[in-house]
């Protein structure tokens, strides 16, 4: 009778039975990436909803104690909540939870101690090192817009200097140096997060070799017959079209031996007029002559 009259007046309000409350509250963080659950409310046979809502430092101190609908689980089925985009700032935030069953809901759970985004766990971020000819080329995983990345280098020898490189591209291959042949180069890199000030523990380093600068014997000797051959045929090549266009172009020609003149040119006899005339008339009548007879 004792525990009859303690529990029922628990469960009834003005005759409306209530919820069992969601229990065992907590946040795990990760990379900026924050995500409430809780212990889910079990009735047999029956779909719980969830509510949630939180309220940061300016809502409790400035705006009458006001709690906010979380952005992406009011309602939700699952018994977690993914309130990141709830978290704007770098403050303690309360968040509550409560079940609902038709018109029955349950009274708010509250996380017990209010959450900061600051004390979220910073893992090293996931890298792939390739080489790409003689450069060293480094692609970080996309955390986020809020994330930037600490990339160490260095050439793999005894004092070798470490190079830093901040890196913003997300997902997006890097260039970080050009390498020498025959060398080893390591990478390692860590996230850094503006907005809480914190980093991650650097990654593992990842190494990679560029190799010797090789070229085979039968490669050189191919090279240098072809360079010879180049030297020879081209110059030739040049000559002999030369000659073609020339003689296609401007060819030489040459007189018959009949009409070579052998004698001396100071010998030869200037022809004047008056001659000239005399010699028509002379050759006249021996071509009337010609026609007669003919």
């Amino acid at each position: 009778m004792w525990f009859f009259y303690t529990v029922i007046p628990c469960l009834l309000i003005h005759g409306v039975a209530l919820l069992p409350a969601p229990q065992n509250l907590s946040v795990q963080s990760t990379n900026m990436k924050h995500l409430l659950m809780w212990s889910p409310v079990i009735m047999a046979g029956e779909t719980i909803h969830y509510s949630v809502e939180y309220q940061g430092e300016y809502e409790s101190l400035y705006m009458g104690d006001l709690w906010i609908p979380s952005s992406r689980c009011s309602p939700t089925q699952v018994p977690e909540c993914d309130v990141t985009d709830d978290i704007t700032a770098t403050v303690p935030y309360n968040l509550r939870v409560r079940a609902t069953l038709g018109s029955q809901t349950s009274a708010w759970s509250i996380l017990k101690h209010p959450f900061n985004r600051n004390s979220t766990i910073l893992t090293p971020p996931g890298m792939e090192v390739t080489k790409d000819g003689f450069h060293l080329v480094i692609k970080l995983e996309d955390l986020g817009p809020q994330f930037e990345f600490l990339v160490a280098y260095w050439r793999r020898e005894p004092g070798a200097k470490e190079h830093i490189k901040v890196v913003r591209s997300r997902g997006i291959p890097v260039h970080l140096e050009t390498m020498e042949p025959g060398a080893v180069y390591c990478v390692k890199a860590q996230t850094f997060v503006k907005v809480i000030d914190r980093h991650s523990a650097f990654s593992q380093a990842e190494c990679v070799k560029v190799q010797e600068e090789t070229l085979p014997l039968a490669l050189a000797l191919f090279a240098f017959v072809g360079f010879m051959l180049i030297l020879v045929v081209v110059p030739l090549s040049i000559w002999k079209m030369g000659r073609l266009l020339r003689y296609s172009c401007c060819p030489v020609v040459g007189l018959p031996d009949t009409l070579k003149i052998t004698n001396s040119p100071q010998k030869l006899v200037s022809c004047r007029k008056e001659e000239v005339d005399a010699c028509a008339t002379t050759m006249l009548p021996s071509e009337e002559l010609f026609r007669t007879w003919i």
